[in-house]
């Protein structure tokens, strides 16, 4: 009796089994990128009402975070720097300049400049800048090198995940807290010794159970 279907369809199953199998990979494969807060989130960087330079200020004036930033020691938000922090320069330096407007006029009216937040963590997320800071985080291990930085983008996923990363190894992220605001900071040969003794020293451990951050 003559085949109806040719040989070579006897191998029509395992063709289908493996495209099936290279579709699903490529489908997790797409949304696991695609999808991951490194793509979506990474190189958000809003248009904000002042063009303020991070590089001129932070990087060739030498302002440390801190003179803005004010309250990034004791508190648990890093304060947006209100319009007296800038007046306290610009009330002498570019009174003529045109990009300051906006900035001049937020000081006469007393209206707040509407800075767009750059960094913002949902509110079900808990996080305390003083904690890490007086632990020995620096803030370019969140912010990355922002005195490098015309315009401040989002350089880190800020996702669970990555903070779980560094909560569970954060040793490369520790350093004196003297050197905290120091973008150009390198870690030592002995970084991993300095880290256990400080680690140690302070009673550093960072929480890894969803109360750490879920409250």
């Amino acid at each position: 009796m003559a085949q109806i279907f040719p040989v070579w369809t006897n191998k029509i199953p395992v063709y289908i089994a493996a495209g099936t199998i290279i579709l699903v990979l490529a489908i997790v494969g797409f949304f696991w990128y695609y999808g991951s807060p490194w793509y979506t989130d990474v190189g958000y960087r809003p248009a904000q009402p002042v063009r303020y330079s991070h590089k001129l200020h932070a990087g060739d004036l030498g302002i440390d975070c801190r003179y803005c930033h004010y309250d990034v020691e004791v508190s648990a938000v890093a304060n947006i720097p209100p319009t007296q922090i800038c007046m306290n320069c610009h009330k002498t330096i570019g009174t003529d300049n045109e990009r300051l407007l906006p900035v001049r006029e937020s000081w006469s009216s007393g209206v707040p400049i509407q800075w767009v937040r750059v960094h913002q963590l949902p509110d079900f997320a808990y996080f305390d800048h003083s904690a890490h800071l007086r632990a020995g985080v620096g803030c370019v291990s969140c912010h990355g090198n922002v005195a490098n930085m015309e315009i401040v983008e989002l350089k880190k996923p800020l996702s669970m995940g990555w903070c779980l990363d560094c909560h569970r190894n954060p040793d490369t992220q520790l350093r004196p807290r003297n050197e905290i605001t120091n973008m150009n900071w390198t870690p030592p040969a002995d970084q991993v010794q300095f880290a256990r003794k400080v680690r140690s020293e302070n009673n550093i451990a960072p929480p890894e159970d969803c109360s750490g951050c879920h409250r």
